[in-house]
């Protein structure tokens, strides 16, 4: 029981590693996509703005939703259809990427996604994992 516990509380500080890491992620591109487009050194930005400002909303929806909803205990559900909307959005950008010949920049992408899917998999498990910080 004891050891069941103590590796619980280590999945738990493992997720919310992850989720804080996605969230400072996501929130912090959708805020320099919405506010400083200019200073980040993607090509694709220069080339479209309307591009720019829903991958913007949608970065700024996906920091808040990571963290949240579970944090917060107002629909904790939230926090894994965040995950999997990442995990959706790290895809897309990766399909994104290599349809622009981009392929060599798409390694970040897997890690959120990677990163998302633990959250995913980890926030939905019918293991007792205490959700608290």
């Amino acid at each position: 029981m004891i050891k069941e516990q103590k590796n619980a509380n280590i999945l738990n500080i493992m997720l919310w590693t992850a989720q804080v890491v996605l969230a400072a992620t996501f929130l912090w591109a959708g805020v320099m996509k919405l506010v400083q487009p200019d200073a980040l050194p993607f090509p694709w930005i220069k080339e479209s703005s309307h591009l720019v400002l829903i991958t913007g909303l949608i970065d700024l929806l996906a920091g808040l939703g990571i963290v949240f909803p579970l944090w917060l205990s107002i629909k904790p559900k939230l926090t894994i259809f965040a995950a999997y909307g990442i995990f959706v959005l790290m895809m897309a950008a990766c399909i994104f990427h290599i349809s622009r010949g981009e392929a060599g920049d798409i390694g970040f992408n897997i890690f959120m996604a990677f990163l998302a899917v633990f959250v995913a998999w980890g926030r939905q498990s019918k293991r007792k994992i205490s959700t608290k910080v």
